[in-house]
C-alpha cells in the first residue's frame, strides 16, 4: 500500500500507486480544463504532486506546453534568480565490486585501468581544480568495502578542505558515494561535508535488480531507503537523481518525485538538489543496447516538469549534455552546472593518455571552465561560486524555509557577485574578466537593500585592490 510516512521503499515508491499515476495521467493528458488547473496551481510556486506533474508531462497539447516552459523559467527565476551555481566532480576511485550493467566500472570489466587516488594525489587534483577556479567539488567513487573505505574518504576530505593554494580553496565538498549505514553518514556530516547524492537509477524495482545483477547495490530497499538513513545521520542535505535511459522515463520522473515527497513529509525537507543524468557512451557501454533512451525535447520537458513540482529545489545539470542541450536546460529551470569536468580518476592534474581511459563516461561539453564561465555571463546569469550557506549552516529546513519564502535571495546574489569577483580576479581570461567586470557593475544595482550594496561595493573593492577573499553574507 503507499505510504508516504512509510520507511519502506516498496511503500513510499509504491508500484501500483505508479502505475495508477501513469493511468490518471495517461486518462487526462489532453483534458484542458484539468491542465489549467494545475498549472493555476503551479503558479502559486507551493510546487506539485507527482500525480498531477505526470499529468503535464504527459500533455502532448503545444499551447499548454510552451505555458509549461515559461512558468518553469519564470519558478526558476523567483526563488534562484539568474545565478547558476558552478562545480567539478573528482572520482576519487573507479575500484567496484558492483556488477551494474550500464557503468563502465563494473567488476566483471577486465579492460578499464583501476585506480584509486593517494593522498598526494589528491592534493595534486585539487591543486590543479584550485588553479582553474573551483570552490566546490563533488567526490565520486565506486563501491569497493576493501580500497574505497570510510577511513579513506574521511581522510581525503580532510585532505581536500586543508588545501590553501595561492588563493585557492574548496569551500565545500558534496559526496556521491555508495549506500552506507546512518553511523557512516554521522561521520561523514562530522567530517563537514555538503550535499550527500546517491542516484537511483532507476526506480522500477524489477528492472533494477535485472540492471544490478551482483553486487551489494542488488539490494533495492538498502539502496532506495539510504536517503532516509542520511538524514538520520544528521545530513540535511540530500541530492536525488535517476539515469534516464535505464527504463520509461515517465515511471522515472513519478518515482522521483514520490521520493521527493517522502523526504518532505518524514523529515520535514526535501532534496537540497535533484540531478537529471542521460544514459551516455563509455568504455564497454553502447547506450543503443537500451531501448529507454529519451531525446532533447522530452529531456527538456522532464526538467521544465521537475522545476514546477519542486521549485524550492536544486537542479543539476552534468557535462554529460553538450553546450546547446544544457543552454536550453538553464532557461527550464537548471540551477547548477559542472565546468571544466573529468570523469577520470586523476584527470585533472594530467589528462590520461585515450588508450588508458578510466572515465566513468564520454563528456560531451569539453569547454574549459573559464569557457563556461563567460558563455553564461553572455547570457546574463551569474556564475555563482558561493559555499556561504552550507559555512552558515543554512542547510536542510533552514535553507528550504528561506528559499520557500524567496528571502535566500537577499544572500545568495551579493555573495554570488562576491565569489565571481573572486574567480575574475584570480583565474579568468582577459576577455571574461571584461564581461565579468561589467555584469557586476549591473548586477550590483540590483541588491535592494541599500545598506547590503554599500557592503557589497566595499567588499568588491577590497577583493579587487586588497587581495582580500571569502566574504559572505
Amino acid at each position: 500500500m503507499y505510504d508516504v510516512n512509510s520507511k519502506c521503499a516498496d511503500d513510499f515508491i509504491n508500484h501500483e500507486e505508479i502505475l495508477e499515476t501513469l493511468a490518471y495521467a495517461d486518462e487526462n493528458k489532453e483534458n484542458a480544463e484539468l491542465i489549467d488547473s494545475i498549472i493555476e496551481k503551479a503558479k502559486k510556486r507551493k510546487g506539485l504532486t507527482h500525480r498531477e506533474a505526470s499529468v503535464l508531462l504527459a500533455c502532448p497539447i503545444e499551447e499548454k506546453n510552451q505555458e509549461i516552459y515559461k512558468l518553469a523559467e519564470q519558478i526558476k527565476k523567483d526563488f534562484y534568480g539568474n545565478r547558476i551555481v558552478m562545480f567539478a566532480p573528482l572520482y576519487l576511485s573507479n575500484y567496484c565490486i558492483n556488477g551494474c550493467t550500464y557503468c563502465p566500472y563494473h567488476a566483471k570489466n577486465k579492460h578499464i585501468p583501476r585506480k584509486q587516488l593517494s593522498q598526494d594525489e589528491i592534493r595534486r587534483e585539487v591543486i590543479a581544480l584550485q588553479d582553474m577556479g573551483h570552490k566546490r567539488l563533488a567526490l565520486e567513487a565506486g563501491e569497493d568495502p576493501v580500497r574505497n573505505t570510510m577511513d579513506y574518504y574521511l581522510e581525503s576530505i580532510q585532505t581536500i578542505y586543508s588545501i590553501k593554494h595561492k588563493n585557492g580553496a574548496i569551500r565545500r565538498v558534496n559526496i556521491n558515494i555508495a549506500a552506507t549505514t546512518v553511523d557512516n553518514y554521522r561521520l561523514l556530516k562530522e567530517a563537514g561535508i555538503g550535499t550527500y547524492i546517491l542516484f537511483q537509477e532507476t526506480y522500477h524495482k524489477e528492472s533494477y535488480l535485472e540492471l544490478h545483477p551482483t553486487g551489494p547495490k542488488h539490494d533495492y530497499n538498502y539502496h532506495t531507503e539510504a536517503m532516509d538513513r542520511a538524514m538520520e545521520g544528521g545530513i540535511d542535505d540530500v541530492g536525488l537523481g535517476v539515469l534516464f535511459g535505464l527504463d520509461k522515463y515517465r515511471y522515472e520522473f513519478a518515482g522521483l518525485l514520490m521520493h521527493a515527497e517522502h523526504l518532505e513529509a518524514a523529515f520535514g525537507v526535501g532534496p537540497h538538489t535533484i540531478s537529471v543524468p542521460r544514459l551516455k557512451h563509455a568504455d564497454d557501454i553502447n547506450p543503443e543496447e537500451f531501448d529507454n533512451g529519451i531525446d532533447d525535447e522530452t529531456f527538456l520537458k522532464i526538467i521544465a516538469c521537475i522545476r514546477i513540482a519542486v521549485p524550492y529545489t536544486g537542479m543539476i545539470i552534468s557535462t554529460r549534455e553538450n553546450k546547446s542541450c544544457r543552454e536550453r536546460a538553464l532557461h527550464l529551470g537548471i540551477s547548477q552546472i559542472s565546468g571544466g569536468s573529468r570523469t577520470s580518476v586523476g584527470g585533472y592534474y594530467e589528462p590520461e593518455p585515450e588508450e588508458e581511459s578510466s572515465e566513468q563516461f564520454d563528456v560531451s561539453d569539453n569547454r574549459t571552465l573559464d569557457e563556461v564561465v563567460r558563455w553564461l555571463m553572455q547570457m546574463d546569469y551569474i556564475p555563482s561560486f558561493c559555499t556561504a550557506c552550507y559555512r552558515e549552516g543554512r542547510t536542510g529546513d533552514r535553507f528550504m524555509s528561506l528559499c520557500k519564502s524567496g528571502q535566500i535571495q537577499n544572500c545568495c546574489h551579493p555573495n554570488a557577485l562576491m565569489t565571481l569577483k573572486e574567480y575574475l580576479m584570480d583565474y579568468a581570461s582577459p576577455e571574461t574578466k571584461a564581461i565579468g567586470d561589467k555584469l557586476i557593475d549591473k548586477e550590483v544595482l540590483n541588491v535592494p537593500n541599500e545598506k547590503v550594496r554599500k557592503v557589497v561595493l566595499e567588499n568588491l573593492r577590497l577583493i579587487e585592490q586588497d587581495n582580500r577573499r571569502d566574504f559572505r553574507f
